[in-house]
């Protein structure tokens, strides 16, 4: 009997070449994360419903032992699969999670997601945030990993705000649009201009 979770969308979508890929994608989740801002092109992966970017980060950062929280418009029976599928890792709810994928306004309210703890800083949550468009304008960057400045088209300020009070604890983001990806870690300060 043929199970109709196994179709082409599912099969389909994961790094043609994984080590060659996967090494690329590494590099580029790395280097947005440490250049706060800096916009970085990637390729390779089609998730059912998500840019390139998003789909190329969950290739690359998760495994079957982190829990992923799909917000909704994001939170399919198509991603889903495509997720056991490619990765293995858990869909779960937003407090369990080490990933969250959504927009900015379906992950809300921020607050339900793990932070870290003063032991372990690093047990928080790494929101991926879909964006319609990703450009180096609007807010102000400042920070660790930025020569001066840099400029990030993001939502809003308010939310990085509360969570720089948090440091060393508090999420950490990365947004996609398309095959182009950014981060804004807890570590940034975030301004309007």
């Amino acid at each position: 009997m043929r199970d109709d979770r196994l179709n082409g969308d599912v099969l389909t979508g994961g790094f043609a070449d994984a080590p060659v890929q996967a090494a690329r994608a590494f590099r580029a989740a790395l280097e947005a994360m440490a250049r706060p801002g800096k916009i970085e092109t990637v390729e390779g992966a089609e998730g059912p419903g998500i840019s390139t970017a998003a789909a190329v980060l969950l290739l690359t950062l998760c495994d079957r032992e982190t829990p992923i929280h799909l917000a909704p418009g994001c939170n399919s029976d198509a991603l889903r699969h495509w997720i056991a599928f490619h990765i293995g890792a858990p869909v779960v709810a937003a407090d369990e999670a080490m990933f969250a994928l959504g927009s900015w306004q379906a992950l809300k309210p921020l607050d339900r997601y793990r932070i870290g703890t003063a032991e372990y800083p690093d047990r928080s949550v790494t929101l991926i945030v879909e964006v319609a468009a990703l450009e180096s304008a609007g807010m102000k960057l400042t920070g660790p990993g930025i020569e001066t400045e840099a400029a990030l088209s993001l939502p809003e300020v308010e939310a990085f705000a509360r969570n720089g009070l948090l440091f060393p604890l508090g999420w950490d983001c990365y947004f996609t649009a398309q095959d182009r990806l950014a981060a804004v870690p807890r570590t940034t300060k975030v301004e309007a201009l």
